[in-house]
């Protein structure tokens, strides 16, 4: 933004929105075909019923383990060691140590596959899908879908060699294959099975195709940059150690986070309704992370090289500034998307999934979970940029025990409110994400003394206000035209779209009133047609 701060080395304002936008477009289709995915997938499936429910969890715990020591967790510890070797020069070291992660990864994570899929009986039993044929399915379910570990382990490393170099849309285009994939496999091969068993068994083997392709596709752009892979596992450099070292604590952060989700999957199949919950939080969480996705993810990782390099030239405003920037964005961004996903729940998950399979039941359950998860949306944002700011300045033990306090907490209130229902599980992780946020905020500024917290929280206060005009005019739109229009599929499609549509240009004209520097950032793409930077 504008005014006299200190911008972010080659990271200026419009450049950072530049880059934002194209991430969050990129992210932002993968996340709609995600949506399509699973529209797909609930047509066939729906939410209720033990085959379903079963593949959830199935799907759940490789996924737990790829985010224990893949993936996100393996390029929040690899981007900070490889891009301060590039700093430094050392761009030849720096490959030598990414191929030989990759390989040490390859040989680790299919290790660790091979005992997962031994040890699949009794994973699965203690989310009492043990016995019987439901036990059954999970089992085989879940060791088709642990290959995923070991792809996106190496897709990690090649993503982060990617993001280091400034390529962040390749990266996000991804997933857009991955889904378009796993929507081909579910529409051309669903039908030819036979039995419910089977349909779940095409569906498993289409994520594992996907994953593949997803990892396959950004190959072809590591050799446009000035190194490359090799045969090589120098696992006594120390940049190597110091990744493993770093990673150690960024995965039991990363990885305590999503066993909050997993904690909560136990209590929905133990202690509330094993034949709708797990999936029905399953297909509220796809919805609200399309928001996430496109802008808190957006922004974080655009940030993220740019805080490491900050961090390794020991520019403490510069790197002050850009956090609070970017927990600004994510406000402007991401309050007015949980306002939307929480007054217009219902008709958004009717309009998405009530088809085939899924009825107004499923409706009711699958609204009022979204609804819940939409309290914390921004919170969950905040706690993303502030754990790059740590994992940027390679000190991430501290997130790691704010994550156990979390996780604890989170685990405290799964108790106390799985008893409402549904809906209580997803509100429970709402609340954490909120207290989470506050405590990795308080300690980042103890760090580093003055944090732009005062300009945040007056621009999170013109937010919020904007965000209620958003909020009565979304509503009203969408109730004047439900009411006139009825619930056939075009009449919802027109009646939800035209009320965030409507929504979003009053909450765009109040955030101008109110003179809100972050729209500033969305205006200045206009210039991005001009040379600049």
């Amino acid at each position: 933004m504008s005014g006299s701060r200190p911008e972010a080395p080659g990271f200026p304002s419009r450049r950072l929105a530049w880059s934002t936008a194209v991430f969050s477009a990129a992210t932002g289709l993968s996340r709609i075909l995600g949506l399509a995915r699973e529209i797909v997938a609930r047509s066939y499936f729906g939410v209720e019923g033990a085959g379903i429910n079963a593949f959830t969890v199935a799907f759940q715990v490789p996924n737990l383990v790829r985010a224990l020591v893949a993936d996100a967790a393996l390029s929040s510890a690899f981007v900070p060691v490889f891009t301060e070797l590039l700093e430094k020069g050392e761009r030849a070291r720096a490959w030598r140590v990414a191929s030989s992660l990759i390989w040490l990864l390859l040989l680790g994570l299919t290790a660790i596959t091979a005992i997962f899929v031994l040890a699949a009986p009794w994973v699965m039993d203690l989310f009492g899908y043990g016995s019987g044929d439901t036990g059954a399915l999970a089992v085989t379910l879940s060791r088709i879908l642990f290959p995923i570990v070991v792809l996106l382990g190496i897709f990690g490393i090649v993503v982060g060699i990617l993001n280091s170099y400034g390529h962040f849309s390749i990266p996000a285009l991804t997933p857009v294959f991955w889904n378009v994939v796993i929507i081909a496999g579910l529409v051309i091969g669903v039908p030819q099975a036979d039995t419910e068993a089977g349909k779940l068994y095409v569906y498993a083997g289409a994520i594992v195709v996907g994953t593949l392709v997803q990892l396959l596709l950004p190959l072809p752009w590591l050799t446009g940059l000035d190194g490359r892979l090799r045969l090589a596992i120098d696992w006594r450099d120390p940049a190597v150690k110091r990744v493993f070292v770093l990673m150690l604590p960024v995965t039991l952060g990363l990885g305590l986070i999503n066993v909050n989700a997993l904690i909560g999957t136990f209590f929905a199949a133990r202690y509330i309704d094993p034949t709708i919950s797990p999936s029905a939080i399953d297909a509220a969480f796809r919805i609200y992370m399309l928001p996430q996705g496109m802008f808190s993810v957006a922004v974080a990782t655009v940030l993220f090289p740019a805080l490491a390099r900050l961090a390794t030239r020991g520019d403490e405003e510069a790197f002050r500034h850009t956090v609070g920037l970017g927990l600004r964005q994510i406000a402007f961004l991401l309050i007015p998307a949980s306002v939307v996903s929480a007054v217009l729940a219902e008709p958004i998950v009717r309009l998405l999934y009530e088809r085939g399979e899924f009825g107004p039941h499923e409706t009711d359950v699958v609204a009022a979970a979204l609804a819940a998860f939409s309290l914390g949306l921004v919170f969950n944002g905040a706690m993303l940029m502030l754990n790059r700011a740590f994992f940027s300045l390679q000190a991430p033990w501290l997130p790691t025990w704010v994550a156990l306090g979390n996780l604890i907490l989170n685990t405290v209130l799964f108790a106390v409110f799985y008893r409402v229902g549904t809906w209580g599980i997803p509100f429970a992780i709402s609340l954490a994400n909120m207290a989470g946020s506050a405590a990795l905020l308080f300690f980042l500024r103890r760090r580093f003394g003055r944090f732009e917290v005062g300009e945040t929280a007056r621009s999170v206060v013109r937010i919020t206000l904007a965000s209620a005009v958003l909020a009565v005019v979304a509503f009203g739109v969408w109730w004047g035209l439900d009411d006139v229009l009825g619930q056939a599929f075009v009449s919802q499609l027109l009646s939800v779209f035209l009320a965030i549509g409507v929504g979003g240009a009053a909450y765009l004209f109040s955030a101008r009133l109110l003179g809100l520097r972050e729209l500033n950032a969305l205006l200045s793409l206009r210039a991005r047609a001009r040379p600049a930077d």
